[in-house]
């Protein structure tokens, strides 16, 4: 079985070996990476990565119409790597697969429900804990405090990504979800939540998020690192989002995903498999110096910044702001209320 992870990047060296060889623990067997106008060396690190047969690199530089993720999947579609592949799934750099099934590998996943075409996997946003100064350690070992399950409101704690059978079913790569379903072969498609629950028929055309309330990681979840350590929400803030190019973060997006009411350490299981495979990796002379000088670009980025007030100010902000709090049944059941309310006028296309 040959799985494809797809990922766009921009001035993520530090981070890169650390979610490479997760995924590679996981069971992905390939890797298709597009890098966006890099600064810290991320692009020569794909490079070389790529010399070692690790990975498939592809420069995305700008600029886009439509932001650099979605014309990275553009390019994507028409790869070799994509026709190649048996499973595809389209993943950020601070996205981390976390599979319970069975021995914890995408094997064990897909034998758990063998007649799944599209799993759904919803994030598990994992908040900030209070850790201010960014620090070259695994990510996925700093942060281990999380959304409880359940919550139903803000509504992106639902959002999810897709792993997909690539049987044709689908004619083209989207960042939550595979798009433009053939119409011949689409009522085949089975698509289940990260529990293995059935998830009803308007999952094979649409939707991005899996039925509020109810638990959707008995079998996998997808660890969501969307804020890290306050230091890194600022170079966050600093670079913009890969999908709208001229987009920047800001308080409120922090406010949304700060979540830290329950420890949950289960990405543990494969601590022992990412070390080894990060130990492998760097083991190579230019990839060690490629991932230090990615560390140290950071550090440096961020006192660059904090010359600057908008950036400073922003820093004090976090530093000033609690983790944020699920609402209560009541006042989250209002705010799903509005939401309906809202789409219900939204005229039709």
């Amino acid at each position: 079985m040959r799985a494809l992870a797809i990922l766009t990047v921009k001035n993520e060296a530090a981070f890169l070996l650390e979610w490479l060889a997760h995924h590679r623990a996981v069971g992905f067997t390939d890797f298709l990476v597009f890098s966006n106008d890099c600064s810290d060396g991320t692009d020569a690190l794909l490079d070389r990565l790529q010399a070692l047969g690790a990975l498939t690199h592809i420069r995305n530089p700008g600029p886009w119409r439509e932001g650099p993720q979605w014309a990275a999947l553009k390019a994507a579609d028409k790869h070799p790597l994509m026709r190649a592949a048996d499973w595809v799934l389209v993943l950020d750099i601070d996205e981390f697969v976390n599979i319970h099934a069975g021995d914890g590998t995408l094997a064990a996943l897909l034998a758990a429900r063998p007649q799944a075409t599209a799993i759904a996997l919803t994030w598990r946003l994992f908040g900030n804990a209070g850790v201010v100064d960014f620090i070259d350690a695994p990510v996925s070992a700093q942060f281990t405090r999380a959304a409880p399950p359940g919550m139903t409101w803000p509504w992106r704690a639902s959002l999810i990504k897709t792993l997909f059978r690539n049987d044709g079913a689908y004619r083209k790569l989207g960042v939550h979800r595979p798009r433009a379903p053939d119409p011949d072969r689409i009522a085949q498609t089975v698509w289940v939540d990260g529990s293995g629950r059935a998830l009803p028929e308007a999952y094979r055309s649409g939707r991005l998020f899996t039925p509020l309330g109810e638990n959707p990681w008995q079998l996998v979840q997808l660890n969501h690192y969307a804020l890290g350590a306050m230091q890194s929400y600022v170079l966050k803030c600093d670079r913009g989002r890969a999908n709208r190019d001229a987009s920047t973060f800001d308080l409120s997006y922090w406010v949304e995903r700060n979540f830290c009411d329950v420890e949950d350490r289960s990405m543990s299981r494969y601590a022992a498999a990412t070390a080894a495979g990060l130990a492998q990796l760097r083991a190579d002379a230019e990839i060690d110096r490629l991932h230090r000088a990615g560390v140290a670009w950071r550090h440096e980025r961020f006192a660059r910044l904090m010359a600057e007030e908008p950036f400073r100010a922003l820093f004090g902000r976090l530093m000033l702001t609690p983790p944020s709090q699920p609402l209560p049944p009541a006042l989250a059941a209002r705010m799903q209320a509005l939401g309906l309310a809202a789409a219900a006028r939204k005229p039709r296309a």
